[in-house]
């Protein structure tokens, strides 16, 4: 790849290189639509706590002379998620580059893991940026080769938006304003099914391996489904995904965390939501329909998936449905995998990062 485009954004960045850092000054990378946007707002908040920031949002995908010269000028640049022009782009040394990634902990292989061709431009990337979060120690060098990043550069310090769970929600109300948006009884426990996209589209629909009217005649006097299919999904699936069945889709659900802190139990495959979830301590259904071909053909684990995933595994309709009217979950080993996951959990992760910064890159 000639990367032209993102070596434009370098060109246009080396304009502003002799532009005065300001140390108030701080700079958030993102698109616009705002995507993986919570991280950056918990370190928003956490920086506001400590004293008078100016805070500016650098949208990667609208260019703008204005925009590149305040990022030249800021103390901190803060990322959540791939910026490929960052390898054309020279920082001084008095700019403090940070990526925050927009995942917990390392489940399916990503970036150079998988990607042999991106890895030179993923080093470059690595040399201009001076810190990476994780959650865990344990996962550093699986995101070193994913980076292509020096261990040394990685501080297992926790994700941002995870705050988002020690917060004091009261979650009564969360659930009553969610079934009156929805139409379901507030009796009803929440079954929340949110599957990753696959790259073979054929297995993107989900109620293609997904009894609905089973599901809903063995379950619905208890439950609801709630649908999340994931944002990617309409790149790998043409057609409707939808079903005649009763189940509400929450896809369109602003806030993806609200949904986890109401539900009851979770289905998923091989998203890493698996992991966020986890440090809530319920039930996890892994339903795997197309288990052996995912391993097979798709991006691979950090882990042996079969023996580590925080819950039952089933391949069938009848399989799911029989897991959650038996109850067969371990706790033991929910709390197993969030150990592999996190080094804390106490929602003090924004605290960690803005106090490491502050006091070891000032």
């Amino acid at each position: 790849m000639s990367y032209l485009k993102h070596k434009l954004y370098g060109l246009m960045f080396g304009l502003f290189k002799h532009t005065r850092v300001e140390e108030n000054r701080i700079s958030f990378i993102i698109d616009s639509r705002e995507s993986f946007k919570g991280n950056l707002d918990y370190i928003k908040r956490e920086f506001e706590r400590r004293g008078d920031f100016e805070f500016n949002f650098f949208y990667k995908d609208k260019l703008s002379l204005a925009g590149f010269k305040k990022l030249a000028s800021s103390r901190y640049v803060f990322l959540n998620d791939n910026f490929f022009p960052l390898a054309f782009m020279k920082f001084k040394s008095e700019n403090t580059i940070v990526q925050l990634w927009h995942a917990p902990g390392a489940s399916k292989k990503f970036g150079g893991s998988v990607d042999i061709e991106s890895r030179e431009i993923l080093r470059k990337i690595s040399e201009n940026t001076d810190c990476l979060i994780v959650t865990s120690k344990n996962i550093i060098g699986y995101y070193s080769e994913a980076f292509q990043m020096p261990e040394s550069k990685i501080r297992a310090l926790g994700l941002p938006r995870m705050d988002y769970y020690f917060e004091d929600h009261d979650l009564s109300k969360l659930k009553k304003d969610f079934c009156r948006k929805y139409g379901i009884s507030h009796d009803k426990k929440i079954i929340l099914y949110a599957p990753t996209f696959r790259d073979e589209e054929k297995y993107n629909n989900v109620f293609n391996y997904l009894d609905l009217n089973d599901f809903n005649e063995e379950l619905g006097d208890e439950y609801v489904l709630a649908l999340r299919l994931h944002p990617k999904i309409r790149n790998f699936y043409k057609d409707d995904i939808s079903s005649k069945g009763k189940y509400i889709d929450v896809s369109g659900h602003e806030s993806e965390q609200e949904l986890m802190l109401i539900s009851d139990i979770m289905i998923t495959d091989y998203s890493s939501i698996m992991i966020e979830y986890s440090v809530l301590d319920r039930p996890t259904v892994f339903f795997t329909y197309d288990l052996d071909e995912y391993l097979a053909n798709e991006r691979g684990f950090y882990y042996d998936f079969k023996s580590t995933v925080p819950g039952p595994i089933v391949y069938t309709s009848r399989e799911l449905i029989d897991a959650i009217k038996n109850d067969e979950f371990e706790k033991s080993k929910i709390s197993e995998f969030v150990k592999t996951q996190f080094d804390e959990i106490d929602g003090q992760s924004s605290k960690r990062i803005v106090d490491y910064l502050l006091n070891n890159e000032g």
